[in-house]
């Protein structure tokens, strides 16, 4: 299966996320040092994400990045 670089910007509300494929790769370390490379590259003045998803296809990728998660609980200790 193969690994997905995206952009992601979210809209001001939150509630849809737009995404931009950035590259395919076979082997997670080129994915990885590209998504490094491309954060370094990135104006910090843009509100962006980029992630690397591993999916059996690129509808299966967006549909996982799209997938509302919700944050996890953090415990008095782990502070």
């Amino acid at each position: 299966m193969p690994y997905y670089v995206y952009r992601i910007t979210e809209s001001a509300a939150g509630f849809v996320k737009q995404l931009e494929l950035l590259e395919t790769f076979d082997n997670y370390r080129e994915a990885k040092q590209f998504t490094k490379k491309t954060r370094s590259e990135m104006d910090s003045s843009i509100a962006a994400q980029i992630k690397v998803m591993f999916a059996e296809n690129e509808l299966s990728a967006e549909e996982q990045l799209q997938e509302k998660r919700e944050k996890p609980i953090t415990m008095e200790w782990e502070n």
